[in-house]
């Protein structure tokens, strides 16, 4: 991790976290897969305000993969656990598409076009953590294509006991690495074409984003 890092707090958050944006009505709303009850307790919130009247949840099983120190469904499909309690906090089931196959962010979304047609829509909510806003916007837009407006609806996640958001997170160590291992995931899958490339260049941090972008995924 750089030590110049802390001079690009600004830069680094709003690629990160994205710009704070109020909530408003959209046509549909997303669900990234995961293990965090933030999931669904955000999507379920979303619905409930009414902003968006259909909702599109993704996830499969990831091998290997952390999960959060509350997840009891051991290799449950994410998203199959996101339905369900979604239908439990009273979302009607004919309101959900799921798909349930997805390992990582860029699966979400890919496979979410095999049970939703977002060609319909215009507008687009996102659910997921405030940590992987920034890409996970960027992976939308660049799948999704043109047209479609594609809101954030966050929530903030505990990293090994430290909570990260987008204030707090220069002040520790797990935010600062947090935050530069999301700013790495920007530019290199930017680089590949698995995400719209819209990371900010950094100066004299490109020295230590070049050998990343050379050499494999962060």
């Amino acid at each position: 991790m750089p030590p110049e890092l802390v001079a690009h707090v600004g830069e680094l958050t709003r690629a990160v976290f994205l710009d704070e944006v109020g909530p408003r009505a959209c046509d549909a709303l997303f669900v990234f897969g995961g293990t965090d009850p933030g999931h669904w307790r955000t999507a379920l919130r979303a619905y409930r305000l009414g902003y968006a009247p259909h909702i599109v949840v993704t996830g499969g099983v990831k091998p290997g993969a952390l999960k959060h120190p509350g997840w009891i469904w051991g290799d449950t499909p994410e998203s199959r656990v996101i339905l369900r309690e979604l239908v439990r906090g009273g979302v009607p089931k004919d309101c959900i598409s799921c798909e349930d196959r997805s390992r990582n962010s860029l699966e979400n979304v890919r496979f979410a076009l095999d049970v939703f047609d977002f060609s319909r829509i215009r507008s687009l909510m996102f659910v997921g953590k405030s940590l992987g806003a920034g890409r996970q916007q960027a992976t939308l837009a660049k799948w999704l294509g043109v047209g479609i407006d594609i809101v954030p609806y966050t929530f903030d996640a505990v990293v090994r006991g430290v909570l990260i958001d987008r204030r707090a997170w220069p002040e520790t160590a797990v935010g600062r690495a947090r935050v530069w291992g999301e700013y790495l995931r920007l530019r290199v899958y930017g680089a590949r074409g698995d995400i719209e490339d819209r990371a900010p260049r950094l100066g004299e941090l490109e020295a230590y984003v070049q050998p990343y972008l050379r050499g494999g995924p962060p």
